[in-house]
């Protein structure tokens, strides 16, 4: 298989049009007709409809994208693992994160990282969704968890200290609470369907169950109630230093219970090979977190 063609329609699929494909890798829009043509003779399947003006996937199509991509991060592996290491990264990189941390903490880190890779192109995707990445290939998901999925490759970044906010407003309208079985009386700020959050008591982890009037399916949702004055909710560090330094937010610390330990994780398709733009982010990424 032609892994020029393999290109081609890798580069289509992304941009939605050969024509603007062909523009991106330099050939003439008839040349890569004939290619994409040829690469659907070789496996014997119609891959895209096509228009005069977009182009989209056929089931076929959309079957054979994520082992084309694979093919292609194979040769740009095979061709890194015999440059100089002072080459740098090069082809696609794709990264996904949280929206919160997507946007305060990969975000801010990815130009610096850019400019010393400038062969490399890079696909940040933020959404508080956990995807099977594999099958959306990505190259590297960040992960705030107790991590438990080992179908996969993970390196631990930097520890995700969290604890409980809530404004002052809620605060002189409702009081804090002291203990863990306080909780009960206060409304809790919660991600959608999660009916309990796990504490620590001693070394021994603790389900408490909390409920309050407003939920919803994102952090940065929870933290915007948070900030209003709706109730109390958990979170993290990096997430709200600056509502904190304002004064928009205050913790409140418990006697007998500490959250649950999460950590800040790098998750990657096992592999035999770990490519360089892979490696060369991951390491830019947790010293950025260190800094």
């Amino acid at each position: 298989m032609d892994l020029v063609d393999v290109g081609v329609f890798v580069e289509a699929a992304r941009v939605g049009s050969l024509a603007a494909a062909a523009r991106r890798l330099g050939i003439a829009p008839m040349a890569a007709s004939r290619r994409l043509a040829a690469l659907e003779q070789e496996v014997g399947a119609r891959l895209v409809h096509r228009t005069t003006r977009a182009l989209s996937l056929t089931t076929e199509g959309e079957a054979f994208l994520p082992h084309a991509q694979a093919m292609l991060e194979d040769q740009t592996a095979a061709l890194a693992a015999i440059r100089p290491s002072s080459a740098g990264a090069s082809g696609i990189l794709r990264v996904t994160a949280s929206a919160p941390f997507g946007r305060k903490m990969v975000a801010p880190m990815i130009p610096a990282f850019m400019r010393a890779n400038p062969d490399l192109q890079v696909d940040l995707q933020v959404t508080d969704a956990i995807n099977d990445i594999v099958a959306s290939g990505i190259d590297v998901a960040i992960r705030i968890a107790v991590l438990r999925d080992n179908s996969l490759i993970a390196r631990r970044l930097d520890a995700n200290p969290r604890k409980l906010y809530a404004s002052p407003a809620y605060v002189a309208e409702h009081g804090a609470p002291k203990i863990l079985a306080d909780l009960a009386d206060h409304q809790c700020l919660a991600i959608t369907g999660v009916s309990h959050w796990t504490f620590m008591v001693g070394d021994k982890p603790v389900q408490q169950r909390v409920a309050g009037r407003f939920t919803a399916s994102g952090v940065e949702t929870v933290h915007m109630a948070c900030l209003g004055g709706l109730g109390i909710t958990m979170l993290s560090d990096w997430n709200i230093r600056e509502d904190v330094a304002a004064g928009r937010l205050v913790e409140l610390p418990l006697a007998d219970a500490v959250l649950e330990s999460w950590s800040i994780w790098a998750v990657y398709p096992s592999a035999r090979l770990v490519p360089a733009k892979t490696r060369l982010f991951i390491d830019a990424l947790a010293a950025h977190l260190k800094a």
